[in-house]
């Protein structure tokens, strides 16, 4: 059973794996096993450690959903994991060996970004269906393949930015796309806490440990040395395999597109650096991107890593409006409503009424929710809610402002191509050369 399994044991099978599968995943179209309405879907979890984790108890919390494989290159995470399933589950280090399973309908993706569209694409291809967890992919080269290979494959593909099930939310799209706040002109999200002073901390290269497969965790990218401060969580830190303005951006511009009903942005621009922290990261410690639409609005994300104030007086997202400004409180669990009052020339009397609501939510609870859109879309056969469109458009936004960063400019952006209008150099930043011998599989 995988909760017995040793390392030494480990070892040999993913050697086995290797030996017999290579390194590039293998393009493989299944067929894919129809769920039946009083079917148990059958479900691998891929990457089980935090969000991984998490993922384990929404999906563990929908009786007709069984966990039947579970993936992890680290053993002893893996071992954990299978604990909590007491040993009903098997064991992979290799996530390929889980991919040849036939008794599979789904995956769950809660690896580290730079796998996502590898293991996304391998599901498609192997007739399973995805839940793939926020960003999308670390390229919008990749995020591109990715919803292609769901259409080709005709794959359910869930992205995780969970607030796209919340119920609050899409009583508030209801709302804000139908002018009830007036127009938006601006919209602002922050990623606030104060890692001063020594963030993530500094570290000597090292040997990995005894259960980690410190090679097949950094995948297509390049070769490196171990260190502590990178996995299994703080790779986030770490602009080859993640990024703050992924891991936070995405959720947040994901909400503020969904309100203000926009695609893609016309144009983009960040700045920031590493400013106060001083640790082994290779993304900003303080970054702003602002991003603008050809409909006449902005929308704004902050990365404050050495200040962790409130930004708003309350909430996470701000939608200022011509009529009232509106505060939507952490996790979808409520928003408040701020009145406008004319300025310089106009009526100073209260444009609406003051407003607030509060419901159910969290971030557990919406991931449930989210879980069981999955499940039921697998069903129906219909696009989810955080359909793998939805995510692409909203991951992009976070690597654009990644990648005007990394050029110093202001970028103009075609959202039709998927390209930069005023840029060599930013579009060659669309993607990079795969280390040997993984390749992104043809779709």
């Amino acid at each position: 059973m995988a909760g017995r399994i040793s390392r030494r044991s480990f070892t040999k099978a993913s050697a086995a794996s290797a030996a017999g599968l290579g390194a590039v995943v293998r393009p493989r179209r299944a067929a894919a096993r129809v769920v039946g309405a009083n079917d148990r879907i059958r479900v691998g979890c891929i990457g089980v450690a935090n969000r991984g984790g998490q993922l384990m108890t929404a999906f563990m919390s929908h009786d007709d959903c069984e966990i039947a494989a579970l993936c992890d290159v680290d053993g002893g995470i893996l071992g954990k994991a299978a604990a909590r399933l007491d040993g009903r589950a098997e064991g992979y280090e290799d996530f390929r060996r889980l991919m040849d399973r036939d008794d599979l309908d789904a995956v769950v993706i809660a690896t580290p970004d730079h796998w996502h569209a590898l293991q996304t694409i391998a599901a498609c291809q192997a007739g399973k269906d995805v839940y793939v967890e926020k960003p999308l992919s670390i390229t919008i080269h990749e995020g591109r393949r990715m919803v292609e290979a769901a259409r080709r494959y005709e794959r359910v593909v869930q992205v995780g930015t969970h607030r796209r099930s919340s119920p609050l939310y899409a009583d508030l799209v209801e709302q804000t796309t139908a002018g009830r706040f007036g127009h938006i002109a601006v919209a602002r999200a922050y990623r606030l806490s104060n890692m001063w002073p020594g963030g993530i901390g500094r570290a000597q290269a090292s040997r990995p440990p005894a259960d980690l497969n410190w090679d097949l965790w950094l995948g297509p990218r390049p070769e490196r040395a171990y260190q502590d401060n990178i996995a299994p969580y703080k790779f986030r830190w770490w602009q080859l395999y993640s990024s703050q303005m992924g891991n936070w951006g995405v959720h947040f511009l994901d909400g503020i597109r969904w309100c203000t009903g926009e695609t893609a942005p016309s144009s983009v621009c960040a700045m920031g650096g590493r400013f106060a922290v001083d640790d082994d990261r290779t993304i900003p410690d303080t970054l702003e991107a602002t991003f603008e639409f050809a409909s006449g609005r902005l929308a704004i994300f902050g990365q404050y890593e050495a200040s962790g104030n409130p930004a708003f007086p309350t909430g996470e997202i701000e939608l200022r409006g011509t009529q009232g400004t509106v505060y939507i409180m952490t996790s979808g669990k409520g928003y408040e409503v701020v009145p406008e009052r004319g300025g310089q020339f106009q009526d100073s009397q209260p444009r609406m009424e003051p407003e607030l609501v509060e419901v159910r939510g969290g971030n557990a609870y919406l991931t449930a929710l989210h879980a069981r859109d999955f499940l039921d879309c697998m069903r129906s056969r219909e696009k989810p809610k955080a359909d793998v469109e939805i995510g692409h458009r909203s991951t992009s936004m976070s690597l654009m402002a990644n990648i005007s960063l990394a050029v110093g400019e202001r970028l103009d952006w075609d959202a039709e191509k998927e390209r930069f209008t005023n840029s060599d150099a930013a579009n060659e930043m669309l993607h990079y050369e795969y280390r040997s011998p993984w390749q992104l599989p043809s779709v």
